[in-house]
């Protein structure tokens, strides 16, 4: 089975977007302005750091806007090569995003809360280049939109994956001393961290190393 890809969220720098890479990381993801969590850095910053990050790594901006002008007006200030729409937009408005981005990707997350989580992860993979499967929650007053550092129902998250068109990544509370678990369970196609690989903030280089290791690389 082939060892799963591994995106290393929140990278505030183009040191950290580089220690990622170097420690194996096929996409890093870049935070920008959200109602709630760790990572977020200015869109100009995103940019640089896209701008100097080289294929074929991906560039993931994580955006939280809803309307599809606002989210087309995004990657364009950021230039990343990726899109993560981290809330829950409307599937009508993937076919104008697409048609305006040739050549992004788009990644939507769904806050895994329960079974209904699967239904609603099956129909975005329809029009989705891939999903990637968090433990925030969109329905509180003020929005969860993933940094939690909080793991979910593993269960249902492998029962969408068992199901899903499109490759899903799984995000939320990942380490190095349950990652080994995590592919056992969800068998995904990517991993999702940020704070499992921190220390005070900041990248850390021996946890990097121990996730990566226990990963199987």
């Amino acid at each position: 089975m082939a060892l799963p890809k591994i995106k290393i969220c929140c990278i505030s720098s183009r040191t950290e977007a580089y220690q990622a890479i170097d420690a194996g990381a096929s996409a890093i993801g870049l935070v920008s302005g959200m109602p709630s969590g760790p990572g977020v850095i200015t869109d100009p910053l995103i940019r640089e750091i896209a701008a100097a990050t080289p294929p074929p790594i991906a560039t993931f901006l994580l955006t939280s806007f809803l309307e599809t002008a606002d989210i087309l007006a995004h990657a364009k200030i950021t230039q990343t090569n990726t899109i993560q729409i981290v809330d829950h937009i409307s599937r009508s408005a993937y076919p104008g995003i697409r048609e305006n981005l040739p050549g992004i990707k788009l990644v939507q997350v769904v806050h895994v809360l329960d079974e209904t989580s699967i239904i609603e992860a099956l129909a975005y993979a329809e029009v989705a280049d891939a999903l990637l499967l968090d433990s925030g929650n969109p329905k509180l007053s003020v929005k969860v939109l993933g940094g939690t550092g909080q793991t979910h129902d593993w269960t249902i998250s492998r029962k969408i994956v068992e199901q899903s068109p499109v490759p899903v990544f799984l995000a939320g509370g990942l380490h190095a001393e349950n990652v080994a678990r995590a592919i056992e369970t969800v068998a995904p196609f990517g991993l999702d961290l940020c704070s499992g690989v921190r220390t005070a903030g900041n990248l850390d280089p021996w946890k990097l190393e121990a996730f990566f290791r226990a990963a199987g690389y």
